[in-house]
């Protein structure tokens, strides 16, 4: 069952070396497990999606370049490039007016990697 994303939310691309965080600032005013809950909007490379070590992919043109210059398959520190948001979200849960981020969604990188909520942050408590 999809969970709440939050802020602080663990975070994988599969073209980087190591996990990430998200990041969520206050702006929808809404929070769930004492966090800022996410939305599909929060997207924005550096600002909410921090880097995950190092790409692995050739289609980046850094890792491109360091690997034609020194003659060796060479990953490069990763720069997210994410244009678009989250998808699918939960469309039927809106914070601010945008779809709620939920734990299935996921977030291309322009290089070619999808990142995916490992950890979404927000606890599901059972009620007896």
């Amino acid at each position: 069952m999809p969970q709440q994303v939050v802020n602080l939310a663990v975070t994988e691309c599969s073209c980087g070396s190591e996990p990430s965080t998200l990041l969520v600032l206050p702006i929808n005013r809404v929070l769930a497990c004492e966090q800022p809950a996410a939305t599909i909007m929060d997207h924005i490379p550096i600002e909410n999606v921090a880097p995950f070590g190092l790409c692995t992919t050739e289609s980046n043109p850094e890792v491109a370049a360091a690997t034609a210059k020194l003659g060796v398959y060479t990953p490069m520190p990763c720069v997210p490039a994410t244009p678009a948001p989250w998808v699918p979200g939960a469309p039927t849960v809106l914070l601010g007016g945008m779809p709620a981020l939920d734990s299935m969604s996921t977030c291309l990188c322009t290089w070619g990697g999808v990142i995916k909520v490992v950890e979404p942050g927000a606890l599901t408590v059972e009620v007896p």
